[in-house]
């Protein structure tokens, strides 16, 4: 048995073949019985990957409703969305694992999930839910410390996580929503922690941007689903033509709200209007991307993509001119 207490002992036999066919990979995903061994810091790098850093990126959603409204630029607005993007970084990363430790079975199945340390046998389960508690708690009293409407959104992020986990994953249609709305739900945090309103508009393009990104991970999980390891049981009721049809209604939706929200900006200047642009080149790019069959990790897309990542760096020094200049 690991000497260690928060590390499982063994890894499953197809992590070993993998391990003895990549010397990197072994290097990489030794035993952490054996790890822990020489060095604790390796036990924090094995909880931190468990709770998927890289996945924080969506809470940059947080900074769009104060931005939108002018008021990033206050300290005390920045110190308020600041705590809640911490605050939805830790709820996050607690639903992660509770998530892990439910598809256990079914991540060990998958080409790229068995690599999670929860599947690959490096981080045990009852540990893992221990972590998520105290990540789950701690992330709401902070919620609470900053606003307790804050808290409120927080508790209510946690509750549609839990009950995607539980339910809505399994219902086609539904599953799609309730993933689209964890995105809904932090842009609107960020409007609660920055105490500013959230408009008609905001909400629109917000809700149909998610969805157009949750529809395009399925359709990239459907077209890989030919492939050994596709474990999402309701992928076998989508089809590729109505998951498109999503696609093209959600960034129809998405463009047309976004466009009457920019053009019915009070600020002078043409930098809200010319936010269009990158706007709908960037829906563009990421649905050509789709088509390739990228999607499945919105986040490695956005962040390995030069010309998403440059049309996002346009549009941003566009909407700060809408916002500092022309005023």
């Amino acid at each position: 048995m690991s000497s260690h207490p928060i590390l499982s002992s063994t890894s499953p036999s197809w992590a070993r073949a993998d391990l003895e066919d990549d010397p990197v990979a072994a290097h990489d995903s030794e035993p952490l019985a054996v790890a822990a061994a020489r060095s604790p810091a390796h036990t924090a790098r094995v909880v931190l990957r468990a709770c998927r850093p890289r996945q924080w990126s969506k809470n940059v959603l947080l900074l769009a409703a104060p931005s939108a409204a002018g008021v990033i630029g206050v300290g005390a607005v920045q110190l308020r969305v600041a705590a809640a993007i911490v605050v939805f970084c830790m709820l996050s990363s607690a639903t992660y694992l509770l998530n892990d430790v439910r598809d256990l079975e079914q991540d060990r199945l998958h080409v790229r999930k068995r690599r999670r340390p929860i599947a690959a046998g490096e981080l045990a389960p009852r540990s893992a839910l221990a972590i998520a508690a105290v990540l789950g708690a701690g992330g709401l009293l902070l919620a609470a410390l900053v606003r307790l409407e804050l808290a409120a959104v927080g508790a209510a992020y946690v509750a549609l996580t839990a009950s995607y986990s539980i339910w809505w994953r399994h219902v086609i249609g539904l599953d799609i929503l309730a993933v689209a709305g964890c995105f809904v739900v932090r842009a609107v945090a960020g409007g609660v922690a920055a105490e500013v309103p959230l408009s008609r508009w905001f909400l629109v393009v917000t809700s149909c941007c998610a969805l157009f990104v949750v529809a395009g991970k399925r359709y990239a999980e459907l077209i890989d689903s030919g492939r050994p390891g596709a474990t999402r049981a309701t992928l076998r009721s989508y089809s590729g033509g109505a998951l498109r049809a999503v696609l093209l209604a959600s960034t129809a939706g998405a463009v047309i709200a976004y466009t009457i929200w920019a053009v019915r900006r009070p600020e002078s200047g043409p930098f809200y209007e010319l936010t269009i642009v990158p706007f709908v080149a960037g829906l563009g790019r990421y649905g050509l991307l789709l088509s390739r069959g990228q999607g499945e990790a919105p986040e490695e897309v956005i962040l390995h993509d030069r010309i998403l990542l440059g049309l996002g760096l346009l549009w941003t020094v566009l909407f700060l001119c809408g916002i500092y200049v022309g005023r």
